[in-house]
């Protein structure tokens, strides 16, 4: 069998599992502050990074790693894998993609690039699908086009904490930002086609909750849901509760729960929380 090194990035933070295979690599983001520039998950974490935003009041940017920073990995895995399998983040919400396909034209291992058209842990999911089909004996065409067609049907609503953060990084206008904060929106944003999406504008917090929820509940009464993930900015009292609904109410649901990451949290905030999950067939 090819020996096949799995590389991904930081946006999605590694479960245990992951973080025990030691075929396993993770490229880092960039995040920027000050003009200095931050590994994200390396020597900046996202408690960190809000800690820094609240008491500081700086203002981040992000980047996606170079070229050089994928050919470095991709030359140093040369010596011990036939295969490197790739697999990143919307390629319409950052170049990671595009960084990742340019260095693989630069070494000679073979490289695949994926890409998930998501973010977060559910990108690890899609990589995690991808590993389950090419070590069950399936080409790596055909991997992709099963891991593609499981990717296409994902659901995933995320409730921005922080328009103030939004506003910073660039993602919401004067005009944007001035309505949302006079009415109190709290904006559901949605992935679709690997694009965000503003899918509702619910006035508090219970509308936005009660929303997500009645979404999931569609989904899970046509049987296809087999396990959804929490996504949150810092662990609070609502991610909590938001696990022990899933629990009480859908027992048989595989609960993930996992942090969004500076690099992510540099655009949406410490208190934004959401859900993903996946129609399986």
């Amino acid at each position: 069998m090819e020996r096949i090194a799995w590389v991904t990035d930081s946006t999605g933070l590694l479960d245990e599992e992951l973080s025990q295979n030691e075929h396993v690599y993770v490229v880092p983001m960039i995040v920027i502050i000050d003009g200095k520039e931050y590994e994200d998950g390396v020597d900046l974490s996202s408690e960190e990074l809000y800690r820094r935003m609240n008491e500081e009041k700086i203002n981040p940017t992000t980047s996606q790693p170079s070229v050089g920073r994928f050919y470095e990995l991709y030359k140093m895995l040369e010596k011990r894998y036939d295969r490197v399998i790739s697999v990143h983040l919307s390629s319409k919400l950052s170049g990671t993609v595009s960084a990742s396909q340019q260095a693989a034209q630069m070494v000679t291992i073979p490289v695949d690039v994926f890409d998930s058209l998501l973010i977060s842990f559910p990108m690890l999911l899609i990589l995690k699908r991808l590993m389950y089909y090419v070590e069950n004996g399936h080409s790596i065409d055909e991997a992709f086009v099963k891991t593609r067609k499981y990717a296409d049907s994902h659901e995933t609503y995320v409730l921005i904490g922080s328009l103030d953060q939004l506003y910073r990084s660039g993602r919401l206008t004067n005009a944007q930002y001035f309505l949302g904060s006079l009415l109190s929106f709290k904006p559901i944003i949605s992935i679709e086609d690997g694009l965000l999406h503003t899918k509702s504008k619910p006035r508090n917090l219970k509308k936005a909750e009660k929303q997500i929820f009645s979404d999931f509940r569609k989904s899970f009464a046509t049987g296809k849901v087999k396990e959804c993930t929490i996504l949150y900015g810092a662990l609070s009292e609502q991610t909590q509760k938001w696990k022990a609904m899933i629990s009480e109410e859908f027992p048989n649901v595989k609960t993930h729960v996992s942090p969004l990451g500076s690099a992510i949290g540099v655009h949406t905030g410490e208190q934004t929380i959401g859900i993903s999950w996946f129609n399986e067939d």
